[in-house]
Parts: structure tokens; sequence; C-alpha cells
């Protein structure tokens, strides 16, 4: 159980549709991780008033790129199908620790993001996966929204204590460069 709100959590996977006869249902993975899935027990779906409810998983495995769960209490094809559309979470203490200068992409949510000259873009609303080489950093500001591709040519620094990113804007860069 986690004391924690929906929101809170980290989202790992989202269900798709229902898999099966007997309330299997499958998982589109949003982790870094996939691995995690075959050894994953527990996991939260969204409950009342934006609480977080417990889900026990009892098997998973992968199926097409994608992994397919057995969640417990959930026998039925109509039982599966209340879960479709609906997040996969975790509590942030149960995600690997990452080397040195790495972060998730959930950490990013809400930094300030400069120019070099340390201009305010905006603020990181979320980052989007757009299933190319990278995801891309949904900047909102005063000047409206910018996209910028979270990649080394375009986000020179991030620093989760200062809750800062510095960034090329993609509309300043030079095609010479």
């Amino acid at each position: 159980m986690t004391d924690k709100a929906f929101a809170e959590l980290v989202t790992i996977g989202r269900i798709v549709r229902p898999q099966g006869r007997k309330g299997e249902v499958v998982v589109e993975t949003l982790s870094d991780r996939p691995d995690r899935f075959p050894s994953l027990r527990r996991a939260f779906v969204p409950g009342e008033g934006g609480s977080a409810r417990p889900v026990r998983v009892q098997d998973a495995w992968p199926h097409k790129g994608r992994f397919v769960l057995k969640l417990e209490g959930v026998d039925s094809i109509d039982e599966a199908e209340r879960f479709r559309g609906l997040d996969l979470r975790i509590p942030e203490e149960e995600l690997s620790a990452l080397p040195e200068g790495s972060y998730y992409h959930h950490q990013l949510r809400g930094l300030r993001v400069e120019d070099g000259r340390g201009r305010e873009v905006g603020r990181v609303a979320e980052v989007m996966e757009t299933g190319g080489e990278a995801a891309v950093l949904v900047v909102r500001g005063t000047e409206g929204e910018t996209l910028i591709p979270l990649a080394d040519a375009f986000v020179r620094s991030v620093d989760l204590s200062a809750g800062r990113v510095v960034v090329v804007v993609p509309e300043l860069v030079d095609a010479k460069d």
C-alpha cells in the first residue's frame, strides 16, 4: 500500500487491452527498464478521488514487443476490460538508481528552461516520446510552447538540484553549425 496520490507515482506502463479469456491484460511499456515487468509483483492504478489503488501481478510475460500481465482477482475478459487505458505506476523509491548525470524523464517536469545566456524559455510541461531517436521536451513559457529535442545538440546541461535545464532553442540554431 502507498499513502501517495496516484499523480505522485511514476508511470511504467499503460494497459492497452484484455488478452485471452482469463483476465490477462496487454501492457505497453513506458519504462526505460522493460525488464522490470517479469519480476513486477505490485503496481498501482487510479483509485477514487485521485488515490492510488494497488494491483497484484501474479504473472508477466513478453508478447509482441509488449507484456501480458495476469492481475490477481481479474479472471475474465469483462473484468480485464475495466483496466483498458489505465496507467500502471510505481513509487519513485522503487526506481533503480541512475548513474551521475542521468535522470528520469519525470524528474524534468517543472524545471526552468533557459537558453545559454540565462534567458528563461519556460518550464518543462512534459517529455513527449515521439518514436524517434530522442524524446522531446515540451516547454511552456510566456512566448507559448517550444519543442526541444532531448538530445545533446540541444540540451547543454540538466541540473536537477538547481531545477534548471540549459538548452539551445531550435529556432535559433544556425544550419551551418
